[in-house]
């Protein structure tokens, strides 16, 4: 018997400032960024429960990173998971910015 076939789709909710991956139209996981300028920083990224260990968490910060270098920006990585991302993936190494104590600060406030 073959697998029954799932749609998965990674789009970018910036009323929400994230990316969402969606199963079969279901929300599963997201990234959320904030903008600082040319910069984009990732500091939080979760997959629900129920989707655990389909390998959806990469899938979607691959795809998230693709869509902020399509949109000519550069990625700052506070979560942890995308800091460990693009240590395996170093096709974003051109566009990643280092993590400072000025982005900590202002990500702070800008998530109050």
């Amino acid at each position: 018997m073959s697998e029954p076939s799932t749609t998965t789709v990674v789009e970018r909710a910036d009323t929400g400032r994230r990316y969402e991956i969606l199963v079969d139209g279901r929300r599963a996981g997201l990234t959320a960024y904030r903008d600082l300028g040319m910069q984009r920083v990732f500091f939080h990224t979760e997959i629900d429960e129920a989707f655990a260990g389909q390998g959806l968490a990469p899938q979607l910060v691959q795809q998230a990173l693709a869509d902020v270098r399509a949109s000519g920006m550069r990625i700052v990585p506070v979560c942890p998971y995308v800091a460990k991302f693009l240590k395996r993936h170093d096709e974003f190494a051109d566009i990643t910015d280092p993590v400072t104590p000025d982005v900590l600060r202002w990500l702070k406030t800008q998530l109050g």
